[in-house]
């Protein structure tokens, strides 16, 4: 069976990740800051491995990849992250302006959304390299785009995701050649407790689609960004 790994799949899209996955007879392990009932209850049903880490502590990420027991993955999905403080479902396009810069805030930000990637794509390196055609994927946003900014505000969230698409962009160019397909991927505007109420998505439309896109993936993917359903994303 094929094997998947995802971070921050409790809640969300990531759960829903895991449940398509997991009807598909896809072997699973996720690794989260906690479990929840929902995820909970899909490891009662298919072969799902919750692990519990702090998603920013090396040590604790090491000791997660440590108790995975396949030696090749198939699919590595780095899911977990966060906009911030306060909420951009009652915010919405005005979520944090200028002027409420907060410095531990942004660092908060960048650890789970930029760092947290880069170290278990590395730390997971050798066992996607393992498995034939393998892709490594870091859930971003088309509000990382710079050339579709044309709103502003979300300065943190921005920044963090236009930086993890470099990241996926640069380990396009340096993991191709040992066979792993990274990408960076935007969902869409999802109605999750991140994406709120108003927006164009729910979390199976979107879920659905990107697997599609997923499936699709060749080497010659390797470092672009794209859109749930496939298109081409501006950096």
């Amino acid at each position: 069976m094929p094997v998947l790994i995802i971070t921050g799949a409790n809640r969300g899209l990531g759960l829903e990740f895991v449940r398509q996955y997991a009807e598909d007879g896809w072997d699973i392990v996720t690794i989260n800051r906690r479990s929840s009932e929902a995820l909970d209850a899909l490891a009662e049903q298919y072969p799902v491995r919750i692990i519990d880490a702090d998603l920013t502590d090396d040590a604790s990420l090491k000791y997660a990849v440590q108790q995975i027991d396949y030696d090749a993955v198939d699919l590595l999905i780095n899911n977990a992250g966060m906009m911030g403080d306060g909420s951009f479902a009652e915010s919405g396009l005005s979520y944090k302006s200028f002027g409420t810069f907060d410095r531990d805030e942004w660092l908060r930000v960048f650890d789970i959304n930029v760092c947290t990637p880069m170290a278990i794509t590395e730390l997971l390196a050798d066992k996607l390299a393992a498995a034939e055609n393998s892709i490594a994927i870091t859930l971003s946003s088309m509000l990382g785009s710079n050339e579709l900014n044309t709103m502003g505000n979300s300065y943190a969230y921005r920044a963090s995701k236009a930086a993890v698409n470099s990241i996926m962009k640069s380990m396009g160019v340096n993991l191709r050649d040992r066979g792993i397909t990274c990408i960076a991927l935007h969902p869409g505007w999802v109605r999750t407790d991140l994406g709120g109420p108003d927006a164009q998505l729910d979390p199976v439309e979107s879920i659905t689609a990107a697997r599609e896109t997923i499936s699709r993936l060749t080497i010659a993917d390797a470092g672009r960004f794209l859109a749930w359903n496939g298109d081409a994303m501006p950096y």
